[in-house]
C-alpha cells in the first residue's frame, strides 16, 4: 500500500503539465493517427485472405502465345501474327474479352497528346523543338489487319484507344480456353526523338538502328476478383497489368543482327556462328568474369555493310507475363554464369561500341549483383538468363530483359556520375525481374508497388556492391526535400500512377525510403527481411495488391503497422519532432506547492495523509529545502523507511539510486507518427539512446513527456541523433537548443 501510494503521488506531480496541456487540446482527436485501416483495405474473402495470403478460392487467368514478328529495318516497320489461347479460370462466364493496344498511345491522332496541359519551354534542343511543333505527329499505331476464330471466322471487335474489345460467339464458361487469330503491323518510332519504352536508336556516323522492342503484340488485358477487366486506358505512365503465360515466339529479323530476347533460344546453332558457339559454351562455365560472345571489332565490321538476307530466331519461355527482344548489327555481346544459390544464370551485356569502355567494364558485374542479392532478399531467381541491353535515355524492364542507359563522352571518357548512373539503372531494370515480373503487381494503378519495392532492393543491392555507394534514392536524408516542399507538388503515395505528381519522388524515392526506415529503425533487418522474403514468396507468379503487402508484413512480423502504412503511403504529411521543453526536479520529505494547494484546498493536515514523497522542480520555491548535495535515497527519511520495510537487504543493494528526475516534453510539429529516438549525453561524457516504439504518440499526437531518473546530470538531449526518420527541420532537436543548419538546407548547400 505504501508503494502504491508512493508511484502514484510521484507520477500525478510529474505528469502534471503534460495531463494540462492533454486538456487543452480536447478537441484534438488523438487516436486518428492509429486507428486501423478497415475503412481503406478491401474486406477479406476467400480470394484474398486477412493475412494478406491468397485466399482457397484465388485464381487468375491464363494467356498463352505463339507470336511470328518480322523486322524490316529499311522500312522500320514491325508485321506480326499471333494465336492467343486464352483460359478463363475465373468463376464468371466472360461475354466478351479485352486486349491491350499500347501502340496507339503513338498514333498520330493519341489522345495522349491531348491530355496533359503544356507551357513554353524556354531553352529546347532544335530537334526536340522540331519534333514538337513542326513535324506531323508520327503515327505509329497498331493496323489490325484480321481477328479470326480458331475455325477461321472472323471476330467482331471495338477498338477504343488502347484498348480492344472481342465479343464472343458465346461466353467463355468458367475452367474453358478459346483460340483466336490476330494479324497487325506499325511502323517503329524513333524513342530518342520522341521518347519511349521501347523503338530504335538511330546511328548517324554508320547508318544503323539499334532496336528494342516491347510492347509489341495485342496483350491480354487482366481479369481479377479486384475489379473484373482491368481495362483502363495507357496514358504513358501507369504501366501494366498482364497475364502470366507461355509463349513460343519467332522473329525473323536482318541476317547480320545479333538478337536476343525474353526466353529460351531454342535454334541456336541456326543463328550462332561456330565462333559464337564456342564462345557461348565457355561462357556457360566461366562464372569469374565475361566471356565475349561477339567481340568490338567483330560488331565494327558489321555496322559496315548490310545483309539484305533475313534469319529467324526461335524462343519458348514459360510462366512470363510478357515478352520483348533487342536486334541489332551493332551489339557487342557477352556472357557469364552467375551462381545464384546453388543455380547456374548467365547474365548478359548487349551494347554498342558507343557504350564503352564503360560497359565492358560494368554492365555485366551490375547485373550478377542484381541477381544475388535479390534472390537473397526475396526467393531463387526462377529463369535461366538476365539480359542488360544498352541503348540511349533508356530504363525499361521486361521478363529476362531490360534496356538501359549510361554512355561515354565520344572520346570515351565519363566521370562518376554517368559510371553510377548507369550501374545504378541496370541493377534497378534487372530487378524488376522480380517486382513486377514475377510478384506480379498492377502497375496501372499502383506504380510504387513494383518501382518502389524495386528502388527499395535497388538500395539494397548497391550497398551490397561497393562499400560507400552513393546511392540516390533509399537513403533517408535524401527524401527530405521532396517531403518538406510544396503540398500542392506532393501526392500521396497511394495515387494512381497516371495521376501522380512528382512520379520519381512518388513512386520510387518516397516507398523506397518508407520501406529503408521501416527495416533499419521500425522493425529491425531481421524481423522486416522475413516478413518481406514472406510477402516475396506468397505473391511469386501472382497478382497482389498493396493490402496483400500491408497485411503480410504485419502477420509475418507480429507488428501492428496501420500508423505506419496510414501515415507513408496515405497521407503527404512530414515528419517533424523536437523537443519543447526539459524540467529537473529532485526528491524532498516537505510537501511541494502542489500538495499544499491540495492539502489546503481539502481542508486537511499532511499528518492526515500516508507518508509521502515529493517532487521538487529546480526553479520552484521548495527547491531551497533541498539537499541537492544527497542521493534521493539520502534526501528523504521517508522513503529510506519505505525501502528498508519493503526490501530485503539483497534486494536493497541492486535498487537503483539516482540523483535527480528530469521531465523531458517532446512535441511533434509535423504529422508524422514515428518512433521516438532519443541519446541522452551525461556530463562524464558517457551517452545512452532510447527508442521509445511509435505508440508514445498514441494518445497525444502533439506531445508526449518522458521522466529520466539519473545518476549522472543530464547536458545535452538529442532527438534523431542519426537522422534515420526524416525529419524535415532538425532546428528543434536538441536540448540545450543550437543554431545548427537544418538537413534540407545542408542538403541545398551541397547542390
Amino acid at each position: 500500500m505504501k508503494q502504491l501510494s508512493f508511484l502514484c503521488i510521484l507520477l500525478v506531480t510529474f505528469s502534471s503539465v503534460a495531463q494540462q496541456d492533454s486538456i487543452s487540446h480536447k478537441g484534438h482527436t488523438n487516436q486518428n493517427k492509429f486507428r486501423q485501416l478497415y475503412d481503406e483495405f478491401a474486406t477479406p474473402n476467400v480470394y484474398r485472405n486477412a493475412s494478406g495470403a491468397p485466399g482457397h478460392e484465388y485464381y487468375q487467368q491464363q494467356a498463352d502465345y505463339k507470336i511470328q514478328v518480322e523486322l524490316d529495318d529499311e522500312n522500320t516497320k514491325l508485321t506480326g501474327k499471333e494465336t492467343i489461347t486464352y483460359t478463363n479460370n475465373s468463376p464468371d462466364a466472360l461475354e466478351f474479352l479485352w486486349l491491350q493496344l499500347d501502340q496507339n498511345k503513338r498514333s498520330k491522332n493519341s489522345l495522349s497528346l491531348l491530355r496533359d496541359g503544356d507551357k513554353m519551354n524556354p531553352i529546347m534542343s532544335p530537334a526536340r523543338f522540331a519534333s514538337t511543333y513542326l513535324a506531323e505527329p508520327f503515327d505509329g499505331g497498331f493496323n489490325i489487319t484480321s481477328v479470326k476464330n480458331s475455325d477461321g471466322s472472323s471476330l467482331k471487335y471495338t477498338i477504343n484507344y488502347t484498348m480492344m474489345r472481342i465479343d464472343l460467339p458465346k461466353p467463355l464458361a468458367p475452367g474453358k480456353k478459346i483460340s483466336f487469330d490476330i494479324g497487325w503491323w506499325y511502323k517503329i518510332n524513333d524513342h530518342v526523338a520522341k521518347r519511349g519504352r521501347s523503338g530504335y536508336e538511330y546511328f548517324k556516323e554508320d547508318d544503323n538502328r539499334l532496336y528494342v522492342i516491347a510492347q509489341f503484340y495485342p496483350r491480354m488485358c487482366v481479369y481479377n476478383d479486384k475489379e473484373g477487366w482491368q481495362n483502363e486506358q495507357f496514358w504513358g505512365n501507369g504501366e501494366f497489368a498482364l497475364n502470366f503465360g507461355d509463349y513460343e515466339v519467332e522473329i525473323t529479323a536482318p541476317k547480320d543482327h545479333i538478337l536476343d530476347a525474353t526466353g529460351v533460344l531454342q535454334n541456336r546453332k541456326d543463328v550462332f556462328t561456330k565462333t559464337m558457339l564456342s564462345r557461348y559454351n565457355e561462357a556457360t562455365q566461366n562464372f569469374v568474369k565475361p566471356v565475349v560472345i561477339v567481340t568490338q571489332e567483330e560488331a565494327e565490321i558489321a555496322e559496315k555493310t548490310k545483309e539484305t538476307a533475313t534469319k529467324t530466331w526461335k524462343f519458348k519461355a514459360e510462366n512470363v507475363r510478357d515478352f520483348a527482344f533487342a536486334s541489332s548489327r551493332k551489339f557487342i555481346y557477352e556472357m557469364m554464369a552467375v551462381d545464384v544459390q546453388g543455380k547456374k544464370v548467365m547474365a548478359i551485356s548487349m551494347y554498342p561500341k558507343e557504350g564503352n569502355p564503360l560497359w565492358e567494364e560494368y554492365s555485366t558485374k551490375s547485373v550478377k549483383a542484381a541477381l544475388q542479392t535479390y534472390s537473397r532478399m526475396t526467393f531463387k531467381y526462377p529463369y535461366h538468363k538476365a539480359i542488360s541491353v544498352h541503348s540511349k535515355n533508356q530504363g525499361m524492364e521486361y521478363p529476362m530483359i531490360c534496356w538501359n542507359y549510361g554512355r561515354p563522352k565520344p572520346d570515351g571518357t565519363y566521370n562518376q556520375r554517368t559510371r553510377n548512373g548507369m550501374i545504378s539503372v541496370i541493377i534497378h531494370e534487372v530487378g524488376h525481374n522480380y517486382f513486377p515480373m514475377i510478384v506480379n503487381s498492377d502497375e496501372r494503378q499502383w506504380g510504387w508497388m513494383d518501382e518502389g519495392l524495386n528502388t527499395f532492393l535497388q538500395y539494397v543491392t548497391e550497398q551490397d556492391f561497393e562499400e560507400g555507394y552513393p546511392s540516390r534514392r533509399g537513403p533517408v536524408t535524401n527524401i527530405i526535400p521532396y517531403m518538406s516542399g510544396d503540398q500542392s507538388q506532393i501526392s500521396p503515395i497511394m495515387t494512381q500512377a497516371d495521376n501522380v505528381i512528382q512520379l520519381g519522388n512518388n513512386a520510387y524515392g518516397k516507398p523506397a525510403t518508407a520501406l529503408n526506415i521501416l527495416r533499419e529503425t521500425v522493425m529491425g533487418k531481421e524481423m522486416f527481411d522475413h516478413a518481406f522474403k514472406v510477402y516475396a514468396n506468397r505473391w511469386m507468379f501472382k497478382h497482389p495488391t498493396p493490402e496483400d503487402f500491408f497485411r503480410t508484413m504485419e502477420e509475418a512480423s507480429g507488428m501492428d503497422l496501420d500508423w505506419f502504412w496510414r501515415g507513408w503511403f496515405y497521407t503527404t504529411d512530414a515528419t517533424d519532432i523536437g523537443i519543447k521543453e526539459v524540467k529537473k526536479y529532485y526528491v524532498s520529505n516537505k510537501p511541494n506547492a502542489y500538495m499544499r494547494d491540495l492539502l489546503k484546498e481539502r481542508n486537511m493536515k499532511e499528518s492526515d495523509l500516508v507518508p509521502l514523497v515529493y517532487a521538487v522542480a529546480e526553479d520552484s520555491e521548495d527547491f531551497k529545502d533541498v539537499d541537492t548535495s544527497k542521493s534521493i535515497i539520502e534526501n528523504s527519511q521517508k522513503l529510506t523507511d519505505f525501502l528498508f520495510d519493503n526490501f530485503s537487504a539483497e534486494e536493497r543493494k541492486q535498487l537503483k539510486n539516482p540523483n535527480f528526475f528530469y521531465e523531458v516534453v517532446f512535441n511533434k510539429p509535423g504529422g508524422l507518427v514515428m518512433p521516438l529516438i532519443v541519446k541522452y549525453t551525461y556530463a562524464d561524457g558517457t551517452s545512452e539512446s532510447i527508442t521509445y516504439p511509435a505508440q508514445v504518440w498514441r494518445k497525444n499526437d502533439n506531445q508526449v513527456s518522458k521522466i529520466i531518473p539519473a545518476t549522472k546530470k543530464i547536458v545535452k538531449i538529442e532527438v534523431d541523433p542519426k537522422l534515420e526518420t526524416a525529419d524535415i527541420d532538425t532546428s528543434n532537436n536538441t536540448w540545450p537548443k543550437e543554431e545548427a543548419t537544418s538537413v534540407f538546407d545542408k542538403f541545398k548547400s551541397k547542390q
